[in-house]
Parts: C-alpha cells; structure tokens; sequence
C-alpha cells in the first residue's frame, strides 16, 4: 500500500523546530484525514500535529521528549490508492521516483575559491551546502570582543555554541584570540558539573537577549505618584490591573509622537502604523508576550477583558503566532515580583520597553497642609534604542506618561 508521511509542520514562520510532548496514535491504528494524532512544544506554545488523509498507522519514529526540526518525518501512514487519488497527497514511492528522475538529470559542478585566514592559503573547494534548520530559529550574529577563527567557528558550529556562549572563555592564542584548544579545555573542565536541558522557551528567551544587545540599549526612568490611579482602580469593577492604567497611558503618549517608537533602517525611520502593544507575561520556564491591538482605541473595560484572557491563554501555552507578533514596545511589572528597580530588555523587533517597578508608601513634606502625609510611588523606567530615541526624548516619554496616569478618569 502506498505509504504516507507525517510530518512536523511548518508552526511559524520563525520557529525552526519543536518539542514532542504526547503521541496519540499507536501503530495499527487507524486515523481520519485532519485528525491531531501528535502534540508539540514551541518556543511559546503547544500545537497539534495533524493527518494529511485517512489511514492506518505503520510506524512511529518520533519519541516523546525529543526535538525535531520542521519537515522531520513523526510517523508513517499505510493508505488506501483511492484515498491518494482522492487527497493528492504525495506518497514516500512518489517522491522517490522524483527523486531519482531528478538524480539522472545533468549535473552542473560549481566550484567557489575558499581563503583561509589561519593557513593564509587559497584553495579550490566544492562550494559547501548549510543546514537550513540549526539549532534556535533565528542566529544571533553577535560580534564578539576577539577574533574568531575559521577553524574556530566551524568547531563552535558543530557544536551550537554562539559567541555569547565562550564568553567566560580565557583566549591564549596571539593578540588574546580564544583558540580551538582553549574551547576544548573550557569544555572538559566544566564536563562534571551539574547541568540540566534548556526549554524550547528558554533557548527562544535567550535568543532573542543576544539579538537585543546588538543595539546601543539605554535606560532612564523617574518615579511616577500612583494616588490617583489607586484611588479610581478601587471603584472599579471588575478592577484594572496597574499594568493596565501604564499600558492606555504609554499608547496614549506614542500615539501623540510616534517618532519614539520607530525603528531605524538603514538611513530611515519608519514608523508604527498601529499601536499594538505587548505585555510581558512570566510562565513557568521563561516569559512570553501577547500583543494587544490598537492600544490607543480601547477603554480600561476593553483591556482588561482582553487582558485577562489573553494572560491564560499564556500560561496554558496556548498563545498562536499571531498573538504575539507585531508588536511596537512592551509594557513589563516586574514591580508583581516586589523589585523596586529595574532594567528591562526590549525585544529585537521593538524600539521601545517600558517597566513599572513595586509601589512603594513614603512620607512626603505637604505644603498645602504643612505636615508629612504619605504617599505612593513607583518608578517607571524605560529602555530604548539609542539609535532612535535620545534620552532627552525618552524623559519626555515618561514625563508625558506620568502626566496621562494623574489623570486616570480619562484613560
């Protein structure tokens, strides 16, 4: 019978590979065209993995716990030739025949000229294919403080490492450079310590930071009165979260000026052309950040429906692509954790993070009442591209923010 693959899907348009949480389907067993018959973990979420056709299960070659990359054969399926003609879905015999059609066609040899720096040699060599699918979804590229070999490099890339990864390396060869030797020593003196596996979200959480500081990131922040919005949560019903009231505040501001969150490329700066926000969210191994659309045109009522929702959506991993993509900045409270400062890191597509610290109740001099009366204050940082934004500009930000948060009624 012809035989039918199943296939680890295409997730995303950035995700290269995913995790194999459950096998639903044993060899024997039968399956209908559409069914979910595999779940798998990505960086931000569970998905299904799905039937092309009807059929009977022959073999399973996936194993639970184990990472595939996108196209990886998960599973066999013996089908019936009526239901091929019916689906056209194309079997393992098909392709192999075109394969091997394609294998007796003239081949053209390309040759390419490869300079070597350590052996200041030229040599003629058949041009080498890379793996499209390697290790996290989208390379890092980050210039390091030494210079790398080629030799170097190639024993980095069979082993996955990025250069943010040797950094504790001590280079011994000329002018400092972290030799082939110095890796392999730094390896096997830290071969008997204790280690555990990075999550598929841990590996995406780390990505993402090393692509990050490849920009000049700055942070100025001011501290914020929060009275006001204190006061107005309490009447409310059901009651915004404080992240919330900095979210509709921080929109508001980029929407009068929304040169602060462009981005710069090449010798342009384009603008948003909607304020669609994200919002960090800490889950068990790493955080993920849903975006809310249109930030702008929406009531506190309207976000905090659409808040909470999308919140437990995050944390039950089930998040699309869709729910997290486009975003313009990020707001993050790491106040919930009860820090009092902080420095957030702005995703690589975002120009923009705005971080609201823990409240905090002190006594302050009055001079309408001439006593001490307490009041509350947090600090309100944010970290920008200083390639875009100067810091004059983002302490306009925030003071533009504080002004919007005195004024809760109105957000």
């Amino acid at each position: 019978m012809p035989t039918v693959p199943i296939l680890m899907p295409q997730l995303g348009e950035s995700i290269a590979e995913a995790t194999i949480i459950r096998i639903d389907i044993a060899p024997g067993g039968s399956v209908v065209a559409d069914q979910e018959v595999i779940e798998v973990e990505t960086q931000k979420a569970t998905m299904g993995v799905t039937t092309l056709c009807s059929g009977t299960v022959k073999e399973i070659t996936a194993t639970e716990g184990e990472t595939y990359a996108v196209g990886t054969t998960l599973g066999l399926l013996e089908v019936s030739e009526d239901e091929v003609e019916k689906t056209g879905v194309e079997t393992l015999e098909s392709a192999a025949e075109k394969r091997a059609a394609a294998a007796t066609a003239p081949e053209r040899e390309e040759k390419n000229l490869h300079f070597s720096i350590d052996d200041e040699t030229y040599e003629e060599q058949q041009p080498v294919v890379e793996p499209s699918v390697r290790g996290l979804p989208v390379p890092a590229g980050v210039k390091g403080a030494h210079y790398i070999s080629p030799r170097m490099r190639a024993r980095m890339d069979e082993l996955g490492l990025r250069e943010a990864d040797i950094s504790a390396v001590v280079g011994t060869g000329a002018g400092g450079r972290v030799t082939v030797e110095d890796l392999e020593k730094f390896l096997g003196y830290i071969e008997t310590w204790p280690s555990s596996g990075a999550s598929p979200m841990r590996l995406a959480v780390a990505d993402a930071m090393r692509r990050s500081w490849t920009r000049p990131l700055a942070t100025v922040g001011r501290p914020v009165r929060l009275d006001r919005v204190l006061d107005h949560r309490r009447k409310q019903d059901p009651k915004p979260g404080l992240t919330l009231y900095v979210l509709r505040a921080f929109a508001l501001a980029l929407a009068e000026d929304p040169a602060s969150a462009g981005f710069l490329i090449g010798e342009r700066i384009v603008h948003p052309k909607a304020f669609d926000i994200g919002v960090a969210v800490q889950v068990e191994d790493g955080v993920v950040v849903p975006v809310l659309r249109n930030v702008d045109t929406m009531t506190l009522s309207q976000l905090t429906n659409e808040y909470a929702e999308m919140v437990d959506r995050a944390r039950r991993r089930r998040l699309t692509e869709e729910d997290t993509k486009g975003g313009i900045a990020t707001v993050t409270n790491f106040g919930t954790f009860g820090l009092t400062s902080g420095t957030p890191i702005p995703l690589p597509n975002e120009t923009l993070i705005l971080g609201l610290a823990a409240g905090v109740t002190r006594p302050t001099w009055s001079k309408e009442v001439e006593a001490f009366v307490p009041i509350t204050e947090a600090d309100l940082v944010v970290t920008f591209d200083h390639r875009v934004v100067d810091g004059g500009g983002a302490g306009m930000l925030l003071a533009r923010i504080n002004e919007l948060l005195q004024q809760p009624e109105n957000l």
